[in-house]
């Protein structure tokens, strides 16, 4: 090879035959496009599996929560076991104490053909039946004491273990000394059954009954009271603060460093852990005011504070979102600031008002923490008639049945998540209903 064609250049690439740089970069920006759009279904797709699996879980293990098995025994009223002793008449009173287990036992014993002498095999069908038949008989008995003397069919509760034994809950393939329910009381079931004397029913008992020992039982009712009282309080005093405060620093607030200042604590007050305000609450409410633990006040009370600062945001944000050509026009017309502001303004911004309110109430609903410090995780099984009772909330009586060792409360506890999902729900679409209903275009 000669030293000519080691000096002579590489021949030219025609103009023609090379993309202008301009494609290329056209490319790489599509192509960039196309990755974000799938980094963003991605993340959807991965948010979407959480929840199917969150609700899958939820749903599966609660939805059986909402029947609760019963059983049909035809109960004496016998006059000797509720008033042994002929004082009824004189004292109501001995109507509650009487030994109504003793009616169902028999009953039940009756009912499956037992021999009453043979107290084992009376005892182990009585453990069929619930100790609540107590409660319950007593009540029919108030209602109407024409009853004593006559043989009444009554639906009483089944034993949790009863219960989750037809739910299919146990696994009755494995040795009978392993389980808590014996194969002669399985035998008792399945003849029930066949006699159309047990069957499951609908529990309204969920959504009437209060806190119990018993699963079959407990129910959310008191704890939907306390958070009804609670999320009164709160809208009662966080609404007109929260809303107060806000025009103010929007509308009419000099803009200078205590402005600043105020603004800054307010967005942190919104990042504050919320066990801090049930410490905040059981210094202050508790300790210094006097105010009885485990009462709805004070718990609507920790809430409020816990709600304003987001309250305060969301109300902000709305007021700027409304065009500064509004106040410019009511000036111009001659209105006063504080007509523009509570005549125009105000009303625009009224859907993110009440959409940021509601999203607050639905956060304080599902709080915890700072009700735990407050002491509304008494075990409180009647229902509070004022905010000063004592009273609990769901996501507490969640929290409570959770901590139980009875394989019935893993269902119960699922149930009343269901229970709390529905009301979050039902504020958010409330929510949504409000924006739209309230909203206008400019």
């Amino acid at each position: 090879m000669s030293d000519t064609t080691i000096g002579r250049a590489a021949p030219a690439i025609p103009t023609a035959a090379r993309p202008p740089r301009r494609d290329i970069g056209i490319k790489r920006r599509y192509a960039a496009e196309r990755r974000f759009k799938a980094y963003g279904l991605a993340a959807i797709g991965v948010g979407l599996v959480f929840l199917v699996a969150l609700l899958w879980t939820v749903i599966g293990q609660g939805y059986t929560a909402f029947w609760q098995t019963q059983i049909r025994v035809p109960v004496t009223f016998s006059p000797s076991v509720i008033d042994p002793r002929g004082v009824a008449a004189k004292d109501p009173s001995v109507l509650r104490i009487a030994n109504y287990p003793k009616l169902v036992q028999d009953a039940i014993a009756t009912k499956l053909g037992l021999d009453l002498a043979n107290r084992a095999d009376v005892r182990l069908a009585s453990e069929l039946v619930s100790q609540s038949v107590r409660t319950q008989l007593a009540g029919i008995v108030l209602d109407d004491l024409s009853v004593i003397g006559t043989t009444q069919d009554v639906w009483v509760y089944a034993n949790s273990t009863v219960d989750s034994a037809v739910k299919g809950q146990f696994d009755l393939s494995i040795p009978e000394d392993r389980r808590p329910i014996k194969d002669r009381q399985l035998e008792w079931i399945r003849q029930l059954e066949a006699s159309g004397d047990l069957e499951q029913r609908f529990n309204t008992g969920l959504f009437t009954f209060g806190a119990s020992s018993r699963a079959e039982t407990a129910g959310v009712g008191v704890a939907a009271i306390g958070s009804l009282y609670m999320m009164g309080i709160v809208l009662a005093l966080a609404l007109p603060i929260g809303v107060a405060a806000s025009i103010y620093l929007e509308e009419f607030a000099p803009k200078n460093r205590l402005t600043d200042l105020i603004e800054v604590n307010i967005n942190n007050l919104a990042a504050v852990p919320s066990i801090v305000y049930g410490l905040l609450g059981l210094a202050v409410f508790i300790n210094w005011f006097g105010l009885p633990r485990s009462a709805a006040l004070v718990g609507g009370l920790v809430l409020t504070l816990m709600t304003l600062p987001t309250i305060i945001i969301a109300t902000r944000a709305a007021l700027k979102a409304v065009p500064p050509s509004i106040r410019a026009a009511a000036l111009g017309l001659g209105a006063s600031k504080t007509q523009m502001v509570f005549q125009h303004v105000l009303p625009l911004a009224m859907p993110g008002i009440l959409t940021g309110t509601i999203i607050g109430l639905a956060h304080a609903l599902g709080e915890t923490a700072p009700l735990l410090l407050i002491g509304m995780v008494a075990f409180v099984a009647n229902y509070p008639t004022t905010p000063m009772d004592p009273s609990t909330a769901l996501p507490v009586q969640i929290y409570m049945w959770a901590n139980e060792a009875e394989r019935a409360f893993v269902e119960r506890t699922s149930g009343a998540i269901i229970v709390l999902l529905l009301f979050l729900a039902v504020m958010n679409i409330t929510a949504i209903i409000l924006r739209r209903r309230f909203e206008r275009r400019w």
